[in-house]
């Protein structure tokens, strides 16, 4: 509930500071005394939109700040999901500064509009004949019957559900989307694999039959030149081994004489059957080296079927090749296994769906079972409120189509006058009878539900002092159960509250300010004997006075 309401710089506001208590609190003043001024900076700390413009001294920052009491609210999980930190007297600050910007706080920590707006939901709930009009909404109708079915939790279960559900159907299309379009290139797919595969191509194979063939294409070189090495190799005069054996046997005869002769002879030596083996080899290819024409227009051909391949690709190796290769596999597997996956994501959206069915069932169900009692209620407290011919027709029929909260249509009508036919709220209610039917419905959602603080603005506009007795008595019974504050010009509603302010105006050096104070109990009397009969109220309003509160 409201502790505390602070305000500083705001509209005709210099500052001002109130403390709230539970029970029905009452506002009156004078027209014009700045009563929708608290309203407006209530709306500001809540998360309404403002400018510059509300700041009464240009200069300076407009602060509105506000205590509320969150314990019986269930908010622990909202301040954990928002990252604030939860505190059983949160305090909302909102500051608008001189330049027009805003700034909003949370227990000292800054937040956006959006979450002062998720707050205000829970906190307070604000009602003039404006917002009246929302009884027309079929979302607020819907809200009404479903507190009364305690239909939150399969509601919130199905609202899951449903998103489920579209997030199904959107893969299910996405996969025939898919599946269309890869039907289409199948076949071509299919050529392109076969083309690929039937190449049986290998990661290093361009490079080794290049290779090759630069070896065969220069085969004359090399032949010349290998009998060229092997000649100076082993000729017998001058030959590589010949002067090399020369060398190890004279250094051989000198390694005893000293370990640096000794290392060289070995190094000789070492050098030698290098030499050797080089030599072994170098003969092994001269004798091997033919050349082979098939061999060579063989491979020459098999690089032109791999540079074909690249240059279709638009590639320039195998082994991007093999993974097109791949990519073209993955493609023809998704097509020829296409049908299976599609049938299981419709199998799934049938379970999904059927779920769905039966839990839209159970919620009409529950509808279905308050609303006669619903009927009753409204009708019984709005004959209390003088609207003794007032009915309702209230119907949720079950559809085949997916709702936001359920698979019900429904019918909400009203009919004021006796014989008279049913019609939409908007059309057939007046503003006064739907600011009572208004009334009745918190009435009866108080008694089911945990409701947050309520403010009546001026909602008993336009109705005789023995029906103002009967709104008052309704909003005494709310507020046994929950903060309920009223703004009023009915002496008869005054006189009812637990607390009793008053708005007034007055002029502090040429300058108009607003002020709110807690009247004390002959202060109480004195305003509502001038609610009765003005300012120049008589002995006999005064009694008047005395005997309503009484």
């Amino acid at each position: 509930m409201l502790t505390q309401l602070s305000i500083k710089n705001y509209a005709l506001i210099n500052e001002l500071k109130i403390d709230f208590s539970s029970g029905l609190s009452i506002i009156t003043g004078e027209t014009g005394a700045g009563k929708s001024i608290l309203l407006g900076a209530l709306g500001l700390v809540l998360g309404n939109r403002a400018d510059s413009s509300t700041l009464k001294d240009n200069s300076k920052k407009c602060i509105v700040e506000a205590k509320v009491s969150i314990a019986n609210y269930n908010l622990r999980e909202f301040f954990e999901e928002v990252d604030l930190d939860y505190e059983d007297h949160t305090i909302i600050r909102r500051e608008i500064l001189p330049s027009g910007k805003s700034r909003a706080f949370v227990n000292d920590t800054p937040v956006n509009l959006s979450i002062l707006n998720d707050l205000r939901s829970n906190l307070i709930d604000v009602h003039s004949q404006h917002q009246t009009l929302s009884l027309s909404d079929t979302n607020f109708q819907f809200s009404v019957i479903d507190a009364l079915a305690k239909n939150a939790s399969k509601i919130e279960s199905y609202k899951k559900g449903l998103i489920k559900l579209k997030n199904l159907k959107k893969q299910l299309e996405d996969l025939k989307t898919s599946q269309r379009e890869a039907n289409q290139q199948h076949d071509y797919n299919l050529h392109l694999f076969n083309e690929l595969n039937d190449t049986n191509l290998e990661i290093d194979e361009q490079e080794i039959l290049e290779e090759k063939l630069e070896k065969l294409n220069n085969i004359e070189d090399i032949k010349i030149n290998l009998s060229e090495a092997l000649e100076i190799s082993i000729n017998e005069e001058i030959g590589l081994q010949t002067l090399l054996n020369t060398l190890e046997n004279r250094l051989s005869k000198i390694s005893s004489f000293s370990k640096e002769y000794k290392d060289l002879s070995d190094r000789i030596t070492s050098v030698k059957i290098e030499l050797d083996d080089i030599v072994s080899e170098l003969e092994d290819e001269n004798e091997n080296i033919e050349f082979n024409p098939n061999e060579a227009e063989e491979f020459n051909d098999r690089l032109q079927l791999i540079y074909n391949l690249q240059k279709k690709h638009y590639v320039n190796s195998n082994k991007e090749l093999l993974e097109i290769l791949e990519e073209l596999s993955n493609k023809i597997i998704a097509v020829e296994s296409s049908e299976e996956v599609i049938n299981q994501k419709e199998s799934e959206i049938k379970e999904v769906e059927q779920k769905l069915n039966d839990l839209a069932e159970k919620i009409s169900k529950a509808r279905q079972k308050v609303i006669p009692s619903l009927q009753s209620a409204l009708q019984s407290l709005l004959s209390d409120l003088g609207m003794q011919n007032a009915r309702f027709s209230i119907k949720v029929n079950l559809k085949d189509s997916y709702f936001s909260n359920g698979k019900d249509e429904l019918q909400f009508l009203f009919s004021a006058n006796k014989g008279g036919s049913f019609g939409e709220l908007k059309k057939v209610a007046s503003g006064g009878e739907l600011s009572r039917i208004m009334l009745a419905i918190k009435k009866i959602l108080s008694e089911n539900i945990s409701l947050p603080t309520i403010i009546f603005d001026e909602i008993d506009t336009g109705v005789s002092g023995e029906i103002s007795n009967k709104i008052a008595t309704i909003m005494q019974q709310m507020s046994k159960q929950m903060q309920v504050i009223t703004i009023t010009h009915l002496p008869q509603i005054a006189a009812k509250g637990n607390n009793h302010y008053k708005v007034y105006k007055e002029d502090i050096n040429n300058t108009t300010t607003t002020n709110l104070r807690l009247l004390n109990p002959d202060e109480r009397i004195v305003e509502i004997a001038e609610m009765l009969s003005g300012k120049e109220f008589s002995e006999t309003a005064i009694t008047h006075a005395k005997e309503l509160l009484n």
